[in-house]
């Protein structure tokens, strides 16, 4: 089985009551659901976090590269603003995938730019919680095409 971690940034715990017109009527707790029954089928085993602080989801992306999974990361704002994100990404040699609920090139200029995008196989945004499912599916594919051992 393929280990993968995914990574959730601030504020995703409120998914279903915060703006639900950008961000839909999904909780964090049913993509998680959602994933975990995918994963069965892509025969992938899931490691799920969601946490506010900044430092903790580097010492995951750390944590995930020390273990040889895969991330499927949703930063949240940190997407924008964390070099230190960015960092951990490339310095822990994992494969990751960027994925958002919304499409963030359709809203403020803010938003338009990742600052982890650069150092991810792939970015997948605007599909709501789908963009979580087409973002598992395609890190799985990456990493079983990549040379490494996971079983």
């Amino acid at each position: 089985m393929i280990p993968i971690h995914v990574l959730n940034g601030p504020n995703l715990n409120l998914l279903g009551t915060r703006e639900p017109g950008i961000y839909g009527r999904a909780t964090l707790g049913d993509i998680e659901r959602d994933l975990r029954s995918q994963a069965q089928g892509l025969g992938v085993t899931l490691d799920f976090h969601q946490t506010n602080h900044e430092g903790e989801l580097v010492g995951l992306i750390q944590d995930a590269g020390a273990a040889g999974a895969g991330v499927l990361i949703n930063a949240a704002a940190y997407t924008h603003t964390s070099v230190a994100l960015r960092d951990a990404i490339s310095g822990s040699g994992v494969v990751a995938v960027e994925v958002h609920l919304s499409n963030v090139h359709a809203r403020e200029a803010f938003r338009h730019v990742s600052l982890i995008a650069p150092v991810c196989a792939g970015v997948i945004c605007g599909f709501g919680p789908d963009s979580y499912a087409l973002g598992l599916a395609a890190l799985a594919q990456l990493l079983r095409a990549a040379p490494a051992s996971h079983d």
